[in-house]
């Protein structure tokens, strides 16, 4: 088994090198973030996750998954180098790798000896080449004039949030963009457990492998966008996009997954992949107008959410002063993350047209509280649902959370106001919901 290193203790990072330590390999995670480091030493971790503290902790208890801020010792200690550090979209929509850069330059720093240096963050196609050329650089400016050999890999991830510990012990395939024997021997040896269990290997060279990662996000969010297109005209036509996206899904060319309509995506994968993507297409001459289309139709998506709330409440100018119940902040059930989340802008365009907010989420109430923070008057946080919906004057299902997929339908109807009820998620079916009394709106029907 291999010796590891991780560079990042964030969503990829932590992940990664738990379930790398769980293959049998001994990882070193390393983050800058002393106190961070220091929370992971003593066993609290970080993100909400399901799975991943008890992969942590069985892997910290076996002495295979160690934390540490010390880089150097760390790159010493290992024969690959993973960088798993964030590459936050800059202001002109493509991937700022900053801190790549810097990862690649400490690593180059401290090498005493062949290394294998993995892409593992989300990284336009070119960087591997970058990476090469950051490390020689510093190699070049070496003291001791050793210039240790080494080699660069995109290993890129596809991991869902909320299920990323199942997807990567048993992932769909492990892609290696790698350029010599010796390093895709390696890799393999990293991925054992996944190889002699026949886990289909895609081997490519480095710009293949950066461009599936964001080839295949970019298509999901298209799926997704398309779905969402069709429930729109489905509302307006008279079709129920339930029973389209069902029998669509029957087809093998088309398959049944992200074809259920909803808000909008968010995420800190698709909004960022999809906008540097589009970003990629521009700078090399060949524009992705799927892609681009994609990411303005998934705003208007948002935007739409807040039309359908204020016409179900009769109209223009009909939620000023009225108290609207968000159930589901985070942008998908099972995880904390709030990035680009459909709730953001939605609770924001709400509050603008001049409702109160009383919000819910099991898990994201203390991300929610800051990036909320522009319309912190007119929004309450609560941890109960039921206490969340008392007084309000309708229901919005905004991330379906298993606990907001078996409501007490009956306790509902006598907290709120006006039996009014949102369902963004297309959790609740027509029939019932009016039988029970209230006034429904779901997406496409």
């Amino acid at each position: 088994m291999a010796s590891i290193a991780v560079a990042g203790t964030g969503y990829v990072g932590l992940v990664s090198g738990a379930c790398l330590a769980d293959f049998g390999n001994t990882v070193i995670c390393v983050d800058n973030n002393d106190q961070k480091v220091d929370s992971l030493k003593a066993g609290k971790i970080p993100i909400y996750e399901p799975g991943l503290e008890d992969v942590v902790r069985r892997n910290v208890a076996a002495g295979r998954l160690t934390f540490t801020s010390d880089m150097p010792s760390a790159v010493k200690a290992s024969d690959v180098v993973f960088i798993a550090v964030g590459t936050p979209p800059a202001d002109d929509g493509s991937a700022d790798l900053k801190y790549v850069e810097a990862v690649a330059r400490e690593i180059a720093r401290a090498m005493n000896g062949y290394k294998v240096i993995v892409d593992k963050s989300t990284v336009p196609v070119g960087t591997g080449r970058k990476v090469q050329s950051w490390v020689r650089e510093e190699l070049q400016k070496r003291s001791d004039a050793s210039e240790p050999s080494f080699d660069v890999v995109s290993n890129p991830e596809f991991l869902r949030e909320g299920s990323a510990v199942q997807d990567f012990t048993h992932p769909d395939r492990v892609v290696i963009g790698a350029e010599s024997e010796k390093s895709r021997a390696l890799m393999k040896d990293v991925y054992r457990s996944l190889y002699i269990n026949e886990t289909p290997y895609i081997e490519t060279n480095i710009e293949t492998a950066e461009m599936i990662k964001y080839a295949s996000n970019s298509f999901l969010a298209v799926k997704i966008t398309f779905i969402n297109e069709v429930a729109n005209l489905c509302e307006k036509v008279g079709a129920n996009v339930q029973d389209v996206a069902k029998a669509m899904g029957r087809d093998g060319r088309i398959g049944g997954k992200f074809l259920h309509p909803g808000p909008g995506y968010g995420g800190s994968c698709f909004p960022k992949d999809t906008q540097a993507m589009a970003r990629i297409g521009r700078d090399w001459g060949e524009p992705l107008s799927i892609v681009e289309t994609t990411i303005e139709a998934n705003e208007r998506q948002k935007s739409r959410m807040v039309t359908k709330i204020e016409a179900g409440f009769g109209g223009n100018g009909s939620l000023a002063g009225k108290t609207v119940a968000i159930l589901g902040l985070a942008f998908k059930p099972n995880t904390d993350d709030m990035r680009e989340a459909p709730a953001l802008s939605i609770i924001e365009g709400l509050v603008a047209k001049g409702a109160k907010i009383r919000a819910c989420d099991p898990a994201a109430l203390a991300e929610a509280t800051w990036r909320l923070e522009s319309v912190k008057g007119s929004v309450s946080f609560f941890t109960d649902e039921y206490e969340a919906l008392k007084g309000s004057d309708a229901a919005v299902l905004m991330t379906e959370w298993n606990q907001y997929r078996n409501l007490d339908l009956d306790r509902v109807k006598a907290l709120l106001s006006t039996p009014l009820f949102f369902d963004l998620r297309n959790v609740y079916k027509r029939p019932e919901m009016e039988r029970r009394g209230f006034d429904f709106f779901a997406v496409g029907q």
